[in-house]
């Protein structure tokens, strides 16, 4: 969290203890890095009487927990009432308070289950690839929720696949990616495992598997088709002066 605003220096004698993790807070800040880090996992035990008490009396925040004690009684929502503890902060800026917001919204109504795969999702998504694939195989290793259906495994090893290419893990990520096509049956789902699988395979090895799939020797030559299209582009939007530069360059590297 980048934008994390130091400006209160309140220390509480006694901790607000976190019963889910067994976490100790002492400051309104401790809390707020909490809550932000924790986003995909707040739940109704964390909206409670004792925190709006602990932030009364130990850190002297009377109108935060007058808030809060009012989204209590008015039977508000588990996001209103985190989103009272940060907004009265004023610890995070706006455009974070924005993505909060946003998070917050999308995660609600949503099971425990889909808030992990979601927080997989995005930690993926901002460049976090090692940290997803803890998530995702957290949800793996637990026993299967029959709450949701088939397709829903199917998109996790879809994550595992995508996560473990970009660490360049080739093998494991088709293997993921075919497990995911065998469970979800999407063809988008090919294209990266075929992918993957020339990345780590001999060239006798990845013709050996084309010819066995027709669908595999159609993605195969639509995937050519794409790569040659990319160099054509590259070879006429580029200087002809600085191609011959990075030549001499990369023949310098290799003598």
């Amino acid at each position: 969290m980048g934008n994390l605003i130091l400006c209160h220096d309140r220390h509480a004698v006694q901790p607000y203890e976190i019963t889910r993790i067994h976490c100790r807070i002492y400051t309104i800040e401790e809390l707020c890095f909490y809550l932000c880090n924790n986003l995909y996992l707040i739940d109704y035990t964390i909206m409670n009487g004792q925190l709006c008490d602990w932030l009364d009396e130990e850190l002297g925040m009377e109108s935060l927990a007058s808030a809060l004690r009012d989204v209590l009684r008015l039977h508000g929502s588990v996001e209103k009432f985190v989103l009272t503890i940060l907004k009265s902060s004023k610890i995070y800026r706006e455009p974070e308070m924005i993505r909060i917001q946003n998070v917050l919204e999308h995660l609600k109504n949503q099971k425990d289950i889909e808030r992990q795969k979601f927080k997989g999702d995005n930690l993926l998504e901002s460049g976090e690839v090692e940290e997803a694939i803890l998530v995702y195989q957290a949800i793996m290793n637990q026993e299967k929720d029959e709450t949701v259906d088939d397709k829903f495994y199917g998109k996790i090893y879809a994550g595992l696949g995508a996560a473990y290419g970009r660490l360049f893990l080739y093998q494991e990520s088709a293997r993921m990616y075919d497990r995911a096509y065998q469970i979800c049956g999407d063809r988008a789902l090919l294209k990266p495992y075929l992918y993957a699988s020339y990345k780590y395979m001999s060239l006798e090895e990845y013709h050996i598997l084309i010819t066995k799939n027709e669908q595999y020797m159609e993605i195969n030559a639509q995937m050519r088709r794409e790569i040659d299209e990319v160099k054509k582009n590259l070879t006429e939007d580029t200087d002809p002066g600085l191609i011959d530069k990075w030549k001499r360059q990369h023949r310098r590297s290799h003598s």
